[in-house]
């Protein structure tokens, strides 16, 4: 269960899920999120507690109800529903009082949407009993170790020293923090550092850090990967009852640094009203909000000097006041959390109220008796009628897009007239995508995401409009246009950590603006040759899988099915037609087999080709004595490789490799090791004999400064022994694409099987220590680590911001771009970056100003480049040196007379179709172009694009 969960959490932190019971009490928006996580998250049981009944506030942020379950008790309606989200997860109603013989039997207590007395009481009970209890509130708009996988690096000094220093090799930074803990592995000389305990370090720089007292120990040789160690740490926490009186806060947003603090006492007085009055306060009622004012200032006047405030924002308590009966679904996500907090958290989204202080009547904010009420008592029924009528496009039916669409659905965004949400993804629902993507059930497995996920919310609001498509969204689709010209909220997940971007026209930079740091890569030599970690090797047999299975078999293809494969390829750069076509004789004569026997021989070969006789003839050109530049070759990040030799512990790859290049020639396989084994006796492996001549190279900057040259001859001789088409009219190879069959809940189809052998046997050459499949998948298939609660967080805050930009927001300031990270706990909210500002002449412009040529003229002619030309230069005073569309040349001063000559007269759709080589497509109705000018000096000038 929770396949993408597996790669956040630890082995450990996952039995610890799957052997605990948890109670959440108050099936309200806010408890059902908080139970809809933890049911995904795979533990053992989860107990629904509630004592009410639903009423229309509660549809407005509570998935799981419907019009028909008004009147009905949550936790028991909710129940049936939940547990279709998780079959291995035991699902119960209670109904019954939280006494200390039923709270005994839990691990983990949340408490949602309860009073602050009963608070205290089922916390007295969790304290005796050493249970966990989380306490989680939402207010309308307010509501109540880091997780990274340890750090390595190779170290090249080791100092003997009191304490000793550690330097790593320069090729990156090691990353790691003073107080971390770190062990080492594979020292030579310093042996004593093999077996210490982990050890604190203090970092003196991007590549040093100290350790102990190391003065004592053995000289330093070689050697030495050091990995940072995850130590427990034991955290202590008050109980409810101290903690409320002495609360420590977690800051969320510096430019808040003191709300948390008003919010405390606040949300205590709110307690108290509530208990005083059996309701909250009524929506935007001036006589309730002052009672509220009042009781804050009384509770206050109580506290402790820790939280005392010496004056009391009153205008807060009264907005807590004015929404304190509402409930948003997006503020439920945010709270669905359950990482420890040291040890309160407030959360607020103010801005999402009108910028502008407007004394709205109450009447605006009375309940309708529908889904929306909750959210009404926060608004107003104005801003709810301009969510019905938005026209949204949703990119992705994912994990982030599911929970988006079922936010929209519950906020009712786009579910009047004229009103719509657009949802496109390309992808199949797959088993893995269950645990998180709750719209999703088993029955859906295969089924297209967009139209699935479109289906599903109708279940959570009838009236919803939701279009689903397949398309893909790339700039020929003109994505980078409607970065420009639209609002867009972007939101990502990684693990336990997430992010919501917002771009606003005219008010802040778009989203092409700035962009993620490249992945790191690894050098093409040391994929090769010179392996030194597992994700090298992981990456090496990625590589082996696409070269081995996939290539050769589109080139094949290729050569058989297109008549100027010749002509094309000799026109290929460097050694790449030479490649080309060895690959095709090897899979048309030299290797093609007949038999399963015949895929059996060629596997093995396959083997002893790669794990023995490549290594040896890399030792034969660098022995292991070598001397490179005064120094041992084989030393830093350079590991000496052993060739292997072939044992019974090494069928694996055989049986994997024999059955992936059997389907590649459409032959059946066989899974019968006993058989294989049986082949194998009777196989003759070649003797290793060394190469001269052969160069490897030892680093990309000499493998880039060689040039390579073609063998003209031996291009000559592979074309006249491949056989011609013509004789293998009907043959066809059957490429196998690893991305795209990939399912990790399939192990049959041989694609991890080979992946991990063919890994961790390279490890093996280069004595790395042996990944466990559990790592294989993360690296090899590219996982990206998720689990629900970071994506529920996240989704909430981008449907935070879309509130702000329905109503039309116009402050750079009333915007939010967040980070968090559940794990530490992090958060981290800041104001969008402003656009950078230009100038030319005495024109000021950002990117989102653009000039607006209207291409077809009076006379309903197009406009030609000479007109064109001649426009800018009258309307804008700008001579232009320069005209590009995309990567296309369309004018230059320095063009030869002839060519500029004719391309002046030409209308520039004409001309931007002639020198790009393509038609444009019919619904392209705009141009968009990129053009140099000079000013008067004959300086250059930035301008906007046309």
């Amino acid at each position: 269960a929770c396949p993408d969960q597996r790669y956040v959490l630890d082995h450990e932190a996952m039995k610890y899920l799957q052997t605990s019971s948890v109670l959440v009490s108050g099936l309200q928006g806010l408890g059902v999120e908080i139970a809809k996580n933890i049911i995904l998250c795979g533990v053992k049981a989860v107990t629904l507690h509630d004592q009410g009944n639903a009423q229309w506030a509660d549809i407005s942020s509570q998935i799981h109800l419907r019009e028909e379950d008004i009147g009905k008790n949550r936790a028991e309606v909710s129940q049936s529903r939940l547990t279709e989200l998780n079959s291995y997860v035991r699902v119960l109603a209670y109904i019954g009082p939280l006494v200390e013989d039923f709270l005994s039997d839990f691990q983990v207590v949340g408490l949602t949407s309860t009073p602050l007395k009963s608070q205290l009481q089922v916390g007295e009970i969790c304290h005796s009993h050493g249970i966990k209890l989380v306490v989680a509130d939402t207010r309308g708009i307010f509501g109540d170790s880091n997780g990274e996988q340890p750090l390595s690096a190779m170290v090249s000094l080791i100092t003997k020293d009191s304490p000793g220093v550690v330097t790593c090799l320069d090729e990156a930074w090691h990353g790691f923090e003073s107080s971390d803990f770190v062990s080492f592995r594979e020292v030579q000389g310093m042996s004593e550092l093999n077996d210490i305990h982990p050890i604190e370090i203090k970092v003196l720089g991007p590549y040093t850090f100290s350790i102990c007292d190391t003065s004592s120990f053995s000289d330093y040789i070689l050697g030495v990967i050091v990995i940072q160690v995850k130590v427990s740490k034991k955290i202590s926490f008050k109980y409810l009852l101290a903690s409320l009186a002495e609360p420590d806060f977690v800051i969320t947003d510096y430019a808040k640094y003191s709300r948390p603090a008003h919010l405390h006492i606040g949300f205590q007085a709110l307690h108290q009203f509530c208990t005083q009055h059996s309701r909250p306060p009524r929506p935007h009622n001036k006589e309730d909000a002052a009672e509220l004012v009042t009781l804050a200032q009384a509770v206050n006047a109580q506290a402790l000097p820790a939280v005392k405030q010496g004056s009391l924002d009153e205008d807060l308590i009264q907005k807590l006041a004015y929404v304190a009966a509402g409930d948003l679904a997006p503020i439920n996500a945010c709270s669905g959390k359950f990482m420890p907090i040291t040890q309160w958290l407030y959360f607020d989204a103010l801005e999402c109220l009108p910028e502008e202080k407007v004394d709205f009547m109450e009447d605006q904010y009375l309940p309708h008796q529908n889904g929306y009420d909750g959210q009404v008592a926060v608004f107003g029924s104005d801003l709810q009628e301009k969510l019905a009528k938005q026209k949204y496009f949703l990119v992705g039916a994912g994990a982030i897009g599911y929970e988006l669409l079922k936010n929209f659905a519950m906020i009712g965004l786009g579910c009047g007239e004229g009103g719509e949400i657009t949802v496109t993804d390309m992808d199949t629902i797959k088993k893995s995508n269950l645990n998180r993507q709750f719209l999703f059930r088993p029955w859906d497995v295969s089924k297209f995401k967009s139209d699935t996920a479109a289906a599903a919310v109708h279940q959570i609001n009838p009236h919803v409009r939701v279009r689903s498509h397949q398309n893909n969204v790339d700039p020929e689709t003109e994505c980078l246009y409607m970065d420009s010209h639209c609002p867009l909220l972007e939101s990502g997940t990684l693990g336990t950590k997430g992010s919501v971007q917002v771009v606003i026209p005219l008010l802040t930079e778009s989203y092409s603006s700035s962009q993620d740091s490249p992945e790191k890569s690894i050098p093409i030599c040391t994929l090769k040759s010179f392996h030194n970690a597992t994700e090298h090797t992981l990456q090496w047999a990625r590589d082996e899988f696409e070269s081995l299975f996939k290539q050769p078999t589109e080139n094949v293809n290729q050569y058989l099915t297109n008549p100027k494969f010749m002509e094309q390829t000799l026109r290929l750069a460097g050694t790449q037609p030479l490649e080309l076509l060895e690959n095709v004789q090897r899979r048309l004569v030299l290797q093609r087999p007949e038999t399963w026997a015949d895929c059996v021989t060629w596997a093995c070969r396959q083997w002893h080709t790669q794990y023995s006789h490549n290594i040896q003839q890399l030792l034969h050109n660098f022995p292991p004595d070598q001397v490179y530049s005064g120094a041992p070759f084989w030393s830093g990040p350079k590991r000496c490789p052993r060739p292997l030799n072939f044992d019974a512990l090494h069928l694996d790859y055989v049986m994997a490799a024999a059955n992936l290049f059997a389907q590649t020639y459409g032959l059946i396989g066989s899974l019968e090791r006993a058989a294989m084994v049986t082949l194998l006796q009777f196989m003759q492996v070649l003797k290793f004999i060394p190469k001269s001549g052969v160069k490897i190279h030892i680093s990309d900057q000499e493998l880039q400064s060689i040039g390579a040259s073609v063998d003209d001859g031996r291009l000559e001789e592979l074309k006249s022994m491949l056989p011609s088409p013509d004789k293998l009219a009907g043959f066809k190879m059957y490429p196998i694409d690893f991305e795209k069959v990939l399912d990790w809940d399939d192990d049959s189809n041989f694609h991890m099987d080979f992946i991990m052998a063919a890994s961790n046997l390279r490890a093996e050459n280069y004595d790395i220590p042996p990944a466990d499949r559990h790592k294989v998948v993360l690296i090899a298939g590219k996982i990206i680590p998720a689990i629900a609660t970071t994506t529920a967080a996240i989704v909430g805050l981008a449907c935070l911001e879309l509130y702000k930009v329905v109503q039309g927001h116009g402050k750079l300031q009333s915007y939010k771009n967040s980070f968090i990270n559940l794990a530490m706990p992090f958060f981290s909210f800041s104001e969008p970056l402003a656009p950078p500002h230009h100038q030319y002449y005495n024109q000021e412009w950002t990117l989102w100003y653009c000039f607006d040529v209207q291409g077809i003229q009076p006379n309903d002619k197009e406009m030609t480049l000479k007109q064109f030309l001649a426009y800018l230069k009258t309307e804008h005073k700008l001579e232009i040196t320069m005209l590009s569309q995309g990567v296309s040349m369309l004018y230059s001063l320095f063009m030869p007379a002839t060519k500029l000559k004719e391309r002046l007269d030409q209308p520039m759709t004409e001309l931007v179709s002639c020198v790009s080589k393509r038609k444009l497509s019919r619904h392209v109705w705009t141009l968009v172009l990129e053009m140099c000018s000079s000013d008067e000096s004959g300086e250059d000038i930035e301008l906007p694009y046309v």
